[in-house]
Parts: C-alpha cells; sequence; structure tokens
C-alpha cells in the first residue's frame, strides 16, 4: 500500500525538521485515516512539490507530527491532455472528474455546450465549479498523485474552439469521426485537447467550428459511450500512446 497523500499551503519545517501537520488534513490523518508513528506520508501542495514523510508522533485529534527533511519537484508531464467536458447531467460531472483525475489528464475544461440540459449560471455555477475543483483535489490525494488537475472556468463554444486553435493535438470525439482515435498520430510534447460532447451530442455547428480550429472528429470504437465516461476512456487512450503510462 502506498503512503497516504495529505494537502498543504506551505514546506515550512521547524528545528530537526519537525513539521506539524495539523487543521481538516491532520484531523483526517489522525481520527481517519488513525496513522501511528513510523508510518509513512506524503505531503504535496498539488502542484508538484512534494515530501516523503515519516510520521513522529500525534498530539489531540488533529495534529500530526511528522520528519520532513527535503521536498522535491515533479516536473510536468508531457505531453499535457486537457479534456473539454460537456456538462453532464446531476452529479455525472463530478463522475467524470473523479476519474479522468484519476487516470491522469492534466486540465479540464467545463464546457457549456448547446445541447447540455444542465447549465451554470449565477450561484448554480459557483457552487458546481467549487464542487469540481474539491473532486478533482480529492480524486488527486485518493490516486496519490502531487500534481492535481486544474479545472477552468466554464467555457464557452468560442472559448473552447480558440483553446483548440493552439493545440498541437486537436481531437473531438464523435459518431462521425472516419479515424478511430487508438491510431491518431500523437505528438510526444506540447498540448493535447480532446472535446467531449453532452449526451445529446455535439452540435453541427459547434463540430464545424472546432474543425475550422483544427480539430478532427476521432471515434473511440463501435459502443456509444456517456459523456461522463467517455473523457476517461479517451484519456487512456492517449496517455497509453503517448508513453506516459509506460
Amino acid at each position: 500500500m502506498t503512503a497516504p497523500v495529505f494537502v498543504v499551503e506551505h514546506f515550512d519545517a521547524g528545528g530537526g525538521g519537525r513539521y506539524v501537520l495539523d487543521g481538516p488534513e491532520g484531523r483526517h490523518a489522525v481520527s481517519v485515516k488513525r496513522l501511528r508513528a513510523g508510518e509513512d506520508v506524503v505531503l504535496t501542495d498539488g502542484a508538484g512539490r512534494w515530501a516523503d514523510c515519516v510520521v513522529l508522533d500525534t498530539e489531540g485529534k488533529d495534529r500530526l507530527i511528522l520528519q520532513l527533511d527535503s521536498v522535491s519537484e515533479e516536473p510536468a508531464e508531457q505531453p499535457r491532455v486537457t479534456v473539454v467536458q460537456a456538462l453532464p447531467k446531476g452529479d455525472r460531472g463530478e463522475l467524470a472528474v473523479e476519474t479522468m483525475t484519476e487516470v491522469g489528464v492534466d486540465a479540464i475544461v467545463p464546457w457549456a455546450a448547446a445541447r447540455c440540459i444542465t447549465q451554470w449560471k449565477g450561484e448554480r455555477g459557483v457552487k458546481a465549479l467549487g464542487k469540481w475543483r474539491a473532486t478533482a483535489r480529492e480524486a488527486g490525494k485518493q490516486s496519490r498523485r502531487v500534481r492535481f488537475p486544474e479545472v477552468a472556468q466554464a467555457a464557452t463554444t468560442k472559448q473552447v474552439a480558440a483553446l483548440l486553435a493552439g493545440a498541437d493535438f486537436a481531437a473531438v470525439l464523435h459518431e462521425s469521426g472516419d479515424a478511430p482515435l487508438a491510431t491518431a498520430e500523437l505528438p510526444s510534447t506540447g498540448d493535447i485537447v480532446l472535446v467531449v460532447g453532452p449526451e445529446g451530442g455535439v452540435a453541427p455547428e459547434e463540430l464545424a467550428l472546432f474543425e475550422e480550429a483544427g480539430a478532427r472528429a476521432y471515434r473511440l470504437g463501435r459502443s456509444v459511450l456517456r459523456t461522463s465516461t467517455a473523457g476517461t476512456a479517451a484519456a487512456a487512450v492517449l496517455l497509453a500512446r503517448t508513453g506516459r503510462w509506460s
């Protein structure tokens, strides 16, 4: 079993490398994980900085005393994989974020597609975005990542087209695709941007705009996946083919 991951804002240790993990993360470590002296722990800021630590002791119900000797930096993966995810219904958005985080996606862009039933407006949109970001954080910890995916503000179709135009490889999952994603020629560095449409599919005018921006329509296989699982399946194909899973 790999060491549990906890998120911190800083790595400032006292004399002799003594570090105190407190607050919600400390409470989780002490009262939920029930960590004890001698066990290993990983601290991270979620942006690539991390440290291997050893538990020295606990204090009360929310303070974990650790030995922290040095901090390391994990470089960003190449190529960078961004998934533009159309807004699903209900809690399927969090499911998509959770599983895409687990497989290793680098960035997730919520997209208010024309055929999306769900729309993020006002306080509802702020709350929904907060849930996506919290899900990415928790899934990053659970999957032992030290560089969590960025979850951007919800994008319009024009903003998605601009993102595709700047990518080194731009793809839209669509049934009209004349080539499987599994055989696409992928770059070894740079930006890969993948668009996943809503349950009703990418509208013709959206697909035309994306193709004008340089994207190509690809298919995954014979079966049709739900929007909440298509991004994860496609990301797995990309990560395996680019060598990031090797």
